[in-house]
C-alpha cells in the first residue's frame, strides 16, 4: 500500500515529579531534605531515513507517545530522562503543523530531523526549596505535561525525472521498459493510482532516478480528480519527459492534450511551467504515428522523441538527453549556491 499523506497526533513526555525526602540515618541528628528532581519527558522526533519510500508504516497509528521521565528519589537522586520517540520518514517528506497550516520542516535529505513535541521538565524535589531560612521543605513540584499537537506528513517524492502526461499515455509500460520497476500496467486509464519509482542506468556512471506520476486530467490544478495529490510529486522532479498519446482512446487531438497539461502544470505551480522538458510520442509503433510527430513538432517548435516501449526505439537516445539536462541543471544549481550562501 502506498500512503503519501497521513495527520498524526504527537505528544512528548510529561517530566517526572520531584521527590520530598529527609535524610534519616543514624548518626545524621539533622540530616535535612534530599529529594531528587524528576527526570525530563522525552521528545517526539521526526526523522528522515534512507531507504524508506512512502508513509504506510504510519497510517494504522494516530496517536505517538514520548516515554515520561521517571519521579525524583532520596538521597538527591534524580529520575531518569524519558527516551526520545523518533518517527521514521522516507526523504521528502514534509512536516506541517495542522492547526497553524505552517510548515515546521521540509526533510529533503537522508538523516534531517525536527522535533515536533517537546519533552516535559521534570518538577524539582524538595532539597532544591532548602535555604538558610528554610531548612525543612516539603515543597517539591509535578513534572511539566509535554508538548502535544496534530501535525500533517506530507510526502513529495524526490525523483531525477518524471514522467508526465494524460492517462494512458504509457507512462508506466516505459518506466517498466527503463527500469526494473513493475508498476501496474493495463489498457484503460488510471492504471496507475499512486507514484512508482526505478533507477534508470546509462553505462557504468550515469544513473537516475525515475518516477511513474499518475495521470492528470484538466482541472487538476484546482483539485479535479486527485489533481492535488498527484501534482505536487511533480515539484521536486528535475527534468519531465511529457509523453504524449498518438492515438487517443478518445479520439481527443494529441497536441491539444499537450497543452492541456502544460497549462495544469503551470496554474498548479509557474514554476513547473519553467522546469527542462523533454517531449517525447509514445506508441510510435502504430500506423501514422510519424504524421503525429511531425505536425507536433511544427506546433511546438521543439524536438519530439518517437518512442516505442514495445520494440525500444528511441530509448537509448531520450535516455540519453535526459541524463545531459539533468547534469545541466546539476551544474546551474552549483553556480546558484555560492551566492545564495552568500545573501
Amino acid at each position: 500500500m502506498f500512503v503519501d499523506r497521513v495527520t498524526i497526533f504527537v505528544s512528548g513526555g510529561k517530566g517526572g515529579r520531584g521527590m520530598c525526602s529527609f535524610r534519616r540515618e543514624k548518626y545524621v541528628p539533622r540530616g535535612g531534605p534530599d529529594g531528587g528532581d524528576g527526570g525530563h519527558g522525552g521528545s517526539v522526533i521526526i526523522r528522515a531515513v534512507a531507504g524508506a519510500d512512502n508513509l504506510a508504516g504510519l497510517a494504522h497509528q494516530r496517536h505517538w507517545h514520548a516515554e515520561d521521565g521517571a519521579p525524583g528519589g532520596s538521597a538527591q537522586c534524580t529520575g531518569r530522562c524519558g527516551d526520545d520517540l523518533i518517527i521514521e520518514v522516507p526523504p521528502g517528506t514534509v512536516v506541517r503543523d495542522r492547526e497553524r497550516g505552517h510548515i515546521l520542516k521540509d526533510l529533503t535529505r537522508p538523516g534531517d530531523q525536527v522535533t515536533v513535541a517537546k519533552g516535559g521538565k521534570g518538577g524539582r524535589g524538595n532539597k532544591a526549596f532548602a535555604t538558610a531560612t528554610h531548612r525543612t521543605p516539603r515543597e517539591w513540584e509535578p513534572g511539566e505535561p509535554g508538548e502535544e499537537r496534530w501535525i500533517i506528513l506530507e510526502l513529495k517524492l524526490i525523483a531525477d525525472v518524471g514522467l508526465v502526461g494524460l492517462p494512458n499515455a504509457g507512462k508506466s509500460t516505459l518506466l517498466s521498459r527503463l527500469s526494473r520497476a513493475n508498476p501496474e500496467i493495463a489498457d484503460y486509464p488510471f492504471t496507475t493510482k499512486y507514484p512508482n519509482l526505478g533507477m534508470v542506468t546509462l553505462g557504468d556512471e550515469n544513473a537516475f532516478v525515475l518516477a511513474d506520476l499518475p495521470g492528470l486530467i484538466e482541472g487538476a490544478h484546482a483539485g479535479v480528480g486527485l489533481g492535488h495529490e498527484f501534482l505536487r510529486h511533480v515539484e521536486r522532479t528535475r527534468v519531465l519527459i511529457h509523453l504524449i498519446e498518438p492515438f487517443p482512446l478518445d479520439g481527443s487531438d494529441p497536441l491539444a492534450n499537450y497543452r492541456t497539461i502544460r497549462r495544469e502544470l503551470e496554474l498548479y505551480r509557474a514554476e513547473l511551467g519553467r522546469r527542462p522538458e523533454l517531449v517525447a510520442l509514445s506508441k510510435a509503433e502504430l500506423t501514422g504515428s510519424d504524421a503525429v510527430r511531425d505536425r507536433l513538432e511544427r506546433k511546438l517548435g521543439v524536438e519530439v522523441h518517437a518512442i516505442s516501449a514495445v520494440t525500444g526505439q528511441g530509448l537509448s537516445h531520450l535516455v540519453r538527453r535526459a541524463v545531459e539536462l539533468l547534469r545541466a541543471e546539476q551544474a546551474a544549481e552549483q553556480m546558484i549556491a555560492p551566492s545564495g550562501s552568500e545573501t
